[in-house]
């Protein structure tokens, strides 16, 4: 897709995104929480799962993008080509994410890796195939959960998952009861992939999106709500009843997913009116750019982020604010770092190594 082709509020929202995810990784590091005093931070705590699955709704977006000549055309022998470049890609990103843990445990680049080979395998499949396709992962987590026990071989002191490393252990955390599990964080992808093939750059289509997006988080919100009061009511453990009827992605029972589902469907139309109102303002273009290296600064947040914090032994134990506010610095030199580094090159380093290895 050429760069006058490309819809630039995608990449607006994948921007938007990656700093959410910064905040809210950066807090979660720091073990940090808001003060009485400074309440209104606590107003972060809200992007909690609600920017990753951005992230990956988005992956999908673009993976249709990329793919619609094909599908479109019906031409097999293209559509296999993209499922084999998808495939490398999918590949790529698995072992870069398993070298990832080794720094940042709560790693989603290793799960992107399965959830884009399950996009391949539905890369020509009907719109009412990738419904019910997403619907029936995000409802396949709660039989699971209902079966097994979502804690096993965590310390949630620590956030440390105990037998990762095994092969038992491993699947486990890959499938149910990790970060970002398959079921049912790869019903956000196939869900992007439907959403790709809207043409929101109709006015109308947008405001549907948007509308309909809002109204479905504001009811989920609001239902959890009444679930939790009523739970509370009949003499429900407090915590059982925070863990049951939550709209937190650990464990991610349909109320997150669904609710999550329609903030980011809200966020996406936002941020693809803003590219169709301001498309040619010279003041969008950094974000456009930092949103175009989303792989590259997804890594740097911790590698550089993280890292340069912890040598001046400022990343443990803050405050909700100064969290808050590393992150947000962090953030501004994305910015600066991605619009001086698109005006030279074409693609990132990390997207270019990920280009490379899933060239056909």
């Amino acid at each position: 897709m050429s760069e006058k082709q490309r819809i630039h509020g995608y990449d607006i929202a994948r921007a938007l995104a990656v700093f959410g995810m910064v905040v809210v990784n950066f807090k979660t590091v720091m073990h940090a929480h808001a003060d009485g005093g400074a309440w209104w931070l606590g107003l972060f705590n809200l992007l909690d799962g609600r920017a990753s699955a951005i992230f990956v709704i988005l992956a999908g977006v673009g993976i249709t993008l990329m793919s619609n000549a094909a599908r479109l055309a019906g031409d097999a022998a293209l559509l296999r080509r993209e499922r084999i470049s998808l495939l490398k890609r999918a590949a790529f990103l698995f072992v870069t994410g398993l070298l990832y843990i080794a720094v940042w445990p709560a790693d989603i680049l290793h799960y992107y890796g399965v959830y884009i080979a399950l996009a391949a395998v539905l890369l020509g499949a009907s719109n009412r195939a990738l419904l019910w396709c997403a619907i029936g992962i995000a409802l396949a987590f709660p039989l699971l959960f209902l079966n097994l026990d979502y804690s096993t071989a965590w310390n949630w002191e620590t956030l440390a998952y105990a037998d990762l490393w095994t092969p038992a252990g491993f699947a486990r955390n890959l499938l149910f009861n990790g970060f970002h599990p398959v079921l049912p964080w790869a019903a956000f992808l196939v869900f992007g992939l439907l959403l790709g093939r809207l043409p929101l750059q109709q006015a109308g289509l947008r405001r549907k999106v948007f509308w309909g997006g809002l109204a479905t988080t504001v009811a989920l919100e609001t239902l959890a709500w009444a679930l939790r009061a009523e739970a509370q009511r009949r003499g429900y453990a407090p915590e059982l009843v925070a863990y049951l009827f939550s709209t937190t992605p650990m464990p991610p029972l349909p109320l997150y997913f669904f609710s999550a589902v329609g903030s980011s469907c809200a966020v996406i139309a936002l941020c693809v009116q803003a590219g169709e109102a301001w498309q040619d303002a010279p003041w969008l273009r950094p974000l456009v750019r930092t949103g175009q290296m989303a792989l590259t600064l997804y890594v740097a947040h911790v590698v550089v982020g993280m890292g340069l914090l912890e040598q001046l032994g400022l990343l443990n134990e803050q405050s909700l604010g100064f969290a808050v506010a590393s992150a947000l610095l962090f953030c501004l030199a994305s910015v600066l770092f991605a619009h001086l580094w698109r005006g030279r090159f074409k693609l990132g380093p990390l997207e270019w190594l990920m280009r490379k290895a899933s060239a056909s």
